[in-house]
């Protein structure tokens, strides 16, 4: 048998080579990698910054409902809504009367009648009217507020 030898300088230079060029390859990959992701952070996932503030449009009064309260008394209200500008549609002012019902009914006069209760029952309801109108609301107005 007889074995047949390349030239010692032929095997080990062509080692070195592929290794060197199997290593720019891997760096060439990763850079590209590296440049995907940096392209795919800023063009989708950047954060675009705070939402500019909604600017206020036209104001949707409501004709006045009356709310039963504790101990047999009633409360005579009236709202007006501030809708935004981006509002493309008239607004219908059934979902605010249900909410304003909801929010107020049961409560006594002694509630009503403290500014301090009678503010935080109207954030409450701006609370809810926002989420019920997926924010083309941004503010409500009593136009009308007379308990008996």
């Amino acid at each position: 048998m007889s074995v047949a030898t390349m030239p010692a300088g032929t095997e080990t230079g062509a080692a070195p080579e592929q290794k060197k060029s199997r290593k720019k390859l891997v760096i060439i990959g990763v850079v590209l990698v590296l440049a995907i992701a940096a392209a795919a952070y800023w063009f989708v996932l950047k954060p675009k910054g705070p939402e500019p503030a909604p600017e206020p449009g036209e104001v949707v009064s409501m004709e006045p409902i009356q709310v039963n309260l504790a101990e047999g008394h009633y409360l005579r209200m009236a709202l007006a809504l501030q809708l935004t500008t981006t509002v493309a549609h008239e607004a219908d002012g059934s979902k605010a009367l249900d909410l304003a019902i909801a929010t107020f009914s049961g409560q006594s006069v002694d509630t009503l009648a403290a500014p301090e209760k009678r503010a935080q029952l109207k954030e409450k309801l701006l609370s809810e009217i926002e989420h019920a109108y997926h924010g083309d609301v941004m503010d409500v107005y009593f136009t009308e507020f007379v308990t008996q």
